[in-house]
């Protein structure tokens, strides 16, 4: 599709998420992102759904994407209640070359990943501004963790080469509580050199109950770019 004037951010979340939106077929159990973009695939899923009278169930990823869904009338569904997940789609805040992400800037990356586990198909739905060389250059890595381990897990992010910042709420005192009532550490990196050992040291850590790390697991990307068209990037 193309754009006769400069394509916006916006623009290019609206162009992804009716892309993905054409993908879905009748039947599909989806998994639902959380986030503006994977917003904006809801509300063109949700039109589909008024306008071609398509079945799908989805499984949200956040009680936002849950409340988004429902006024969009499509009918939600938990993981005992279905064996596979057809298509997850959702958001990220990097993408490296080899389609590693980094994702969690709304605090869902916890429920993102275990839908996103479960999925045949992952397709992350993205601006040319998330695309990067190299993960944590440009977002900090969120690190879901127990409140009692915050000094730990600090510690721990340290040894790593990052340097961790408790997420504090911008309309109330204290922490970002998540949807599990856990607390969020940002771990800012000039670069992620070794993903591996990040992923697995942070997971072997008592008090961490997951990351924003998501390796190995996309196998589309539908990347929204300043001319107006979509290009799709595979594994």
């Amino acid at each position: 599709m193309q754009s006769s004037s400069p394509t916006t951010q916006d623009d290019a979340k609206r162009l992804v998420g009716e892309r993905v939106a054409e993908w879905i077929e009748d039947g599909m159990v989806l998994g639902l992102g959380t986030g503006s973009t994977a917003a904006m695939a809801i509300q063109a899923l949700g039109r589909r759904i008024a306008e071609e009278h398509i079945s799908v169930s989805g499984i949200p990823t956040s009680f936002a994407a849950e409340r988004l869904a429902q006024r969009h009338h499509i009918p939600v569904v938990n993981l005992d209640d279905i064996e596979e997940i057809d298509l997850a789609f959702d958001g990220a805040d990097e993408v490296d070359p080899n389609l590693n992400l980094i994702k969690g800037r709304g605090a869902a990356h916890t429920r993102e990943k275990i839908v996103a586990s479960q999925a045949r198909r992952l397709v992350i739905l993205v601006d040319e501004t998330k695309m990067v060389d190299q993960l944590g250059t440009r977002m900090p890595l969120p690190v879901e963790i127990v409140p009692l381990a915050v000094g730990p897990v600090m510690r721990v992010i340290e040894s790593l080469g990052g340097r961790p910042e408790l997420r504090m709420a911008a309309r109330k005192e204290g922490p970002v509580v998540s949807d599990q009532g856990l607390w969020v550490i940002d771990a800012t990196f000039d670069g992620i050199s070794d993903l591996a050992r990040v992923n697995d040291t942070l997971l072997g850590t008592p008090g961490v109950l997951d990351h924003g790390l998501f390796l190995d697991m996309t196998t589309d990307v539908l990347l929204g770019k300043s001319d107006g068209s979509v290009e799709h990037l595979q594994r």
